[in-house]
């Protein structure tokens, strides 16, 4: 019942991060652009902190064939890879994106929902392996899903969707986490070594997501002192999890 629990009051705190671009439109462009960098260098960080220092290692851990671990490490970066590819989609953090005109606004949602689904089903995973590698994951997605959500938000308002209607719409795609997380949940206990396949197929996600969707985008800041804030974010995003595991 613990694991129910705490799964599900994760993913109501992932699910709530949808409303995250009312901040959004309390802030101007500027103001939202710098911090931006800031959340964005954060979760390069918190996602490749929590891959390699809490999952890997659990996962590795967990089974005597450290092989299939590394495949299925390069299991989840393919199968992240595939996904993005199958809808045509890809994040926007930095709330514009030529890619993501009118026409294509339901296939942001269908990836943003596919999105949630899959966060959902990891976070369940991981407190189903041990109560800290569920907090740590659930912040990981956390620091992922802000700028993510930010973005969304906008290309649902480019869209010419009301804000209203925007919130409720991402709102809405956000709860397909909770499908994920009783997904997982229901089929874990029934399935043999469930851990020993989910733990290094979401190393490899998180890996794909930090290095694939998030590094590209700190690479468009040209100016050497905001480089270096995003430099000094990504290794605090790091100690973060490190600490994480010390006090664990």
């Amino acid at each position: 019942m613990n694991i129910w629990f705490n799964t599900i009051m994760s993913v109501g705190i992932v699910s709530a991060l949808s409303l995250v671009g009312v901040v959004a439109l309390a802030l101007n462009k500027k103001r939202l652009q710098a911090m931006l960098i800031f959340l964005v260098s954060f979760a390069v960080g918190g996602l490749f902190g929590d891959a390699f220092i809490h999952i890997l290692p659990d996962a590795f851990e967990g089974t005597a064939q450290p092989l299939i671990v590394s495949f299925g490490v390069l299991g989840g970066i393919l199968l992240f890879f595939v996904l993005e590819k199958f809808i045509y989609w890809r994040h926007c953090h930095a709330g514009t994106c030529d890619l993501h005109g009118k026409p294509v606004v339901w296939i942001n949602m269908l990836g943003d929902g596919l999105h949630n689904f899959i966060d959902g089903a990891i976070i369940a995973a991981s407190y189903m392996v041990d109560p800290s590698l569920g907090i740590t994951t659930t912040l990981a997605v956390v620091l992922h899903e802000i700028p993510q959500e930010i973005g969304d938000f906008a290309i649902l308002l480019s869209a010419g969707l009301s804000r209203s209607r925007a919130l409720f719409y991402n709102f809405c795609c956000s709860l397909t986490a909770f499908a994920g997380a009783f997904l997982a949940l229901g089929l874990g206990p029934r399935v043999a070594h469930f851990s020993s396949f989910v733990l290094p197929l979401t190393a490899g996600g998180f890996i794909y997501l930090a290095g694939s969707d998030l590094i590209p985008e700190l690479h468009k800041e040209v100016d050497v002192r905001r480089s270096l804030l995003q430099l000094f974010s990504v290794l605090l995003g790091i100690a973060v999890m490190g600490v994480l595991l010390w006090v664990e």
